[in-house]
């Protein structure tokens, strides 16, 4: 039997973030739970399962993008940690958030390297 969408995302968000994914659908269960499921469905079942970019180069790309946007801290703290979980040393992450001061601002980087400054204080904790 194949695997849903939801299922394969599932796994894969598991297998990236830990117990991210299960927190997500929890946290939404009362509110909007299709929201849950549209998160985990493309997201992690639709785009992270392809096999065009390894799990780095997707995080890197992620952790890109949440940081030029400046306004997705809880989301960026998510994939800071999973950027850390697929690989990717603590400065090979301040230089992707470095670089977006080119490209975002600096209000964009300044929020991005604080919120890594949080994740790894909640690592080592």
């Amino acid at each position: 039997m194949e695997k849903s969408r939801f299922d394969t995302g599932l796994e894969r968000l598991t297998s990236i973030d830990g117990e991210a994914g299960q927190k997500v659908i929890e946290s939404l269960q009362d509110i909007c739970p299709d929201l849950a499921k549209y998160t985990i469905e493309f997201p992690f079942g639709d785009i992270y399962a392809r096999t065009g970019l390894d799990l780095k180069s997707r995080e890197i790309a992620t952790v890109a993008a949440l940081t030029a946007l400046g306004n997705c801290a809880p989301q960026l703290k998510v994939h800071l940690n999973a950027a850390l979980n697929v690989g990717c040393s603590e400065s090979e992450i301040k230089e992707v958030i470095l670089q977006m001061a080119v490209y975002a601002g600096f209000p964009a980087a300044l929020n991005g390297m604080f919120a890594f400054k949080d994740v790894l204080l909640e690592r080592k904790s």
